[in-house]
């Protein structure tokens, strides 16, 4: 999610990042994450609904870790986190594909 959050805010065509790669100074030659800011440049450039469904899965992973633990600790209202999940993940589900099924209507 930094990444994303990084590579939204500074431009890999302006080249106008904060931090440089000291392995690519020294080295000359890339790092393991040189080019993740341009990967999502050009991922959003081949599918700009990409992003939604990269967020959607994202906030799955956060939405997961968060309801177990709140889940685990407060036994009493296990019944209405369970209920808040699932309509949070069906209105994020729905939010995130939504594209998707207006096509398939569109084109069926």
């Amino acid at each position: 999610m930094l990444v994303m959050i990084y590579s939204i805010v500074f431009s890999p065509d302006k080249d106008d990042y904060p931090v440089t790669c000291i392995h690519e100074k020294l080295t000359g030659e890339p790092c393991v994450s040189c080019g993740l800011s341009h990967s999502f440049d050009e991922a959003y450039q081949w599918n700009v609904y990409g992003m939604r469904v990269f967020l959607f899965f994202a906030l799955q992973l956060i939405m997961r870790i968060a309801f177990s633990l709140f889940y685990v600790r407060f036994t009493g209202t296990r019944k209405q986190l369970i209920i808040m999940d699932i309509i949070g993940s069906i209105l994020l589900f729905l939010l995130a594909f939504r594209q998707f099924f207006s096509y398939l209507i569109h084109y069926s």
